[in-house]
């Protein structure tokens, strides 16, 4: 055998190795959510809690499963589960319950979650005095306030929430509040104050960590470590766009650490741990979607070059497209967004995103192509076709060999009246209402600003709120916007 035979042999065992890892690792994920969900649904004993999380991308969804780790450290049986896995009935079941909540946009529930605020959280019981009024007034008023309804749907229920958000956003925060308020109107009481988490602020977590440490009756918790970063190799950087009317946008190529090849699907998410400088201390993350597949050999990213008002890089892009030259180490770690993994049958998929967004869409087309799953269209849109025509050649050459059925390019800059991706969708009202009555799902990935919100109103225009609506519930509407 030859030594090019011995090598395609060994690529070709080493794919197989990755997929039967990948294989392991999503029935081991289906496994414990069909444990989750027997869990939730069995009669809890006396002593159980709850767990429950709303989760975009992941992130609220681990802090949840850390969340359980350290009370059952202290003893404790606890169960974990997702908000959308729930309904009052469930919840008062318990008696105490954790929630752990994200904030999407600004201030409405992630996708997962939207089932349950639109259903669950629309049932609203008079509330006692309102506690804003109580407090300004004094202890002596909050003590004498009426009690919550003895008959109040979730009397008796202890809980907590650890809401997750950006102060960025004018509601910061603002689903987390409004699921506080809900609690606290059906009766149910807090265990300690709402704990607010901007963009993963240690202070906060730290001080989650020590009411978690007072429910357990352990002073010893450990605290929780930051993320395990592995060192993965800068191997190249291409910009793609010079000329450009927007930010410089790069394609970065990095190589698997000494350990080997990570194992993620597409859809999932690279956390970076930028530096300020060339050694400098590793900062708080960032994430980027991930647009490649481990059977290409390396893990990379589409990022866009962002500046302050001031001038200064961005803390991760500069990092990543300025400062860390090829032959660098980069910390990175590879985290699961279950929420924007590929469908698993060859149901049609819409793929539709703007700028950055196209590396989550890249990386599901290629899952599908190795799939052998064909019936996919990409709406895709940036500012100028002889710029921005981000993978272009990889995408022309999908649409030759039917990988892609439909692609749909629109430039924004390119006409005196600006043209977005929703105008694309709306002009294909018929043919996008045929798709989804063959089954299609709708992926959505890129600016929530703009992009995001105008596609879910040319959505709902065409669709109607309560099918788009039905979709969301279905998993047949996904979305990894920011």
């Amino acid at each position: 055998m030859t030594p090019r035979w011995i090598a395609a042999a060994c690529v070709v065992l080493g794919w197989l190795l990755l997929c039967g890892w990948a294989w392991r690792g999503v029935r081991r994920r289906q496994a414990q959510a069909l444990a989750a969900r027997q869990g939730v649904d069995a009669s809890p004993s006396q002593d159980a809690m709850l767990v429950a999380y709303a989760s975009q991308t992941g992130y609220a969804e681990a802090l949840a499963a850390q969340t359980a780790d350290a009370l059952r450290a202290g003893g404790l049986t606890v169960w974990v589960a997702a908000l959308g896995q729930l309904d009052v009935a469930r919840l008062a079941g318990y008696r105490r319950i954790l929630f752990v909540a994200s904030t999407y946009g600004e201030g409405d529930p992630p996708d997962a979650a939207a089932a349950f605020a639109e259903h669950a959280m629309q049932t609203r019981t008079a509330p006692a005095a309102p506690r804003e009024a109580a407090q300004s007034i004094g202890l002596a008023i909050c003590a004498a306030s009426p009690q919550p309804d003895a008959h109040a749907p979730l009397a008796g229920v202890q809980y907590a929430v650890l809401a997750l958000g950006d102060r960025d956003y004018r509601h910061f925060c603002g689903f987390g509040h409004r699921l506080d308020d809900w609690l606290h109107d059906q009766g149910a009481t807090p265990l300690f104050d709402l704990v607010e988490v901007d963009g993963g602020d240690p202070a906060a977590l730290r001080h989650w960590q020590h009411h978690l440490g007072l429910l357990a009756g352990r002073s010893d918790l450990p605290d929780w470590q930051a993320p395990a970063y592995e060192s993965w190799r800068l191997a190249r950087r291409e910009w793609l766009n010079p000329g450009s009317q927007g930010g410089p946008c790069y394609l970065l190529t990095l190589t698997p650490p000494d350990t080997g090849m990570c194992a993620w699907q597409a859809g999932d998410i690279a956390e970076i741990g930028p530096r300020r400088e060339r050694g400098g201390p590793l900062q708080p993350h960032r994430e980027y979607s991930i647009a490649s597949l481990p059977a290409d050999g390396v893990l990379q990213l589409l990022v866009r070059q962002m500046r302050s008002a001031d001038g200064g890089l961005g803390l991760g892009s500069g990092w990543l497209t300025g400062i860390a030259q090829p032959g660098d180490d980069i910390a990175l770690r590879v985290r699961s967004n279950r929420n924007f993994h590929a469908p698993q049958d060859d149901r049609p998929l819409i793929l539709v995103g703007n700028g950055t967004g196209l590396a989550g869409l890249r990386a599901l087309i290629k899952a599908r192509r190795m799939a052998g799953h064909r019936r996919n269209w990409l709406v895709f849109g940036e500012r100028n076709a002889a710029h921005d025509g981000f993978c272009r050649d990889e995408i022309e050459a999908w649409h030759r060999d039917g990988t892609l059925a439909r692609v749909d390019t629109v430039y924004s800059r390119d006409q005196a009246e600006r043209r977005y991706v929703q105008h694309c969708l709306l002009e294909q009202a018929e043919r996008v209402k045929a798709w989804v009555d063959d089954g299609a799902a709708i992926y959505v990935c890129g600016s929530l600003q703009g992009m995001a919100g105008g596609v879910d109103a040319a959505l709902r225009q065409m669709l109607g709120d309560a099918p788009l609506q039905t979709m969301l519930h279905d998993g047949r509407y996904r979305r990894d916007v920011y």
